[in-house]
């Protein structure tokens, strides 16, 4: 015969499992780690594939800041979508589709660029303004550009582009091999806050740099480019070794 004390334990067992409670070990769904494909938070996504090169919360770190108002105010849905997905040729920025041979599925690039807008951008930065067009509308002048250089860049990175105490060479061989037309275009426009750098309305005391004048500091930047950055001898010369 059961003594009073097991038929109570018993019974308090039994109300614990009619309650609904979980037998010892039995994962709840919170404890079940989502593969991949099926993350959809925007916080997730940034951090595992963006943060490390556009910084934490998009403010920019290698590479520009996402969260820059005057970016996305010339950057469209569809620039940063293509960005993302299949990357941008000429620079370090790879491919995140999986069509493209990255890890991201078509829903969660979306998200990332849905949620960018959604967080970061504020039309009221520009409200009353016309930044220059994200996209060069005629080819630049690399002549015109030296002008348009001397007024609104070389009083940070000097007379011709190899830096100050104010700003660094944009001159050099590596940062011109490693950066696409795009990117010195986007940073003349929109800035770069994190670095200090002013956007196209404020690299003069004086006045905004026209959309032309851009286009023509641009040209004169990629101009400016090497055949063989970095390297001593010409591509089509021979290495000879010396003892």
């Amino acid at each position: 015969m059961n003594s009073p004390v097991s038929s109570i334990a018993f019974g308090f067992l039994a109300l614990l499992l009619c309650v609904g409670c979980r037998p010892p070990g039995k994962p709840t769904e919170a404890d079940i780690e989502l593969k991949p494909e099926e993350v959809r938070d925007f916080a997730l996504l940034y951090k595992q594939n963006c943060a490390g090169c556009h910084g934490q919360d998009g403010k920019g770190n290698t590479a520009l800041a996402l969260a820059n108002p005057v970016y996305l105010a010339i950057a469209s849905d569809d620039t940063i979508r293509r960005a993302t997905a299949v990357g941008i040729r000429g620079s370090l920025m790879p491919a995140f589709a999986k069509g493209a041979g990255g890890t991201l599925t078509d829903e969660q690039v979306e998200i990332l660029v849905g949620e960018m807008r959604t967080r970061w951008a504020k039309p009221n930065d520009v409200s009353g303004e016309s930044p220059p067009p994200y996209a060069e509308a005629e080819a630049g002048n690399p002549q015109k550009g030296t002008a348009a250089y001397a007024v609104f860049c070389s009083a940070c990175h000097g007379p011709e582009g190899r830096g100050t105490a104010k700003g660094s060479s944009i001159v050099d061989d590596s940062f011109l091999a490693l950066v696409s037309n795009q990117n010195l275009r986007t940073t003349i426009i929109a800035g770069r806050p994190d670095l200090g750098h002013p956007d196209w309305r404020h690299c003069s005391p004086d006045r905004a740099m026209a959309p032309q004048e851009v286009t023509d500091v641009v040209a004169w930047l990629v101009a400016q480019r090497k055949p063989n950055p970095g390297r001593p001898y010409a591509s089509n010369e021979p290495f000879q070794r010396t003892n």
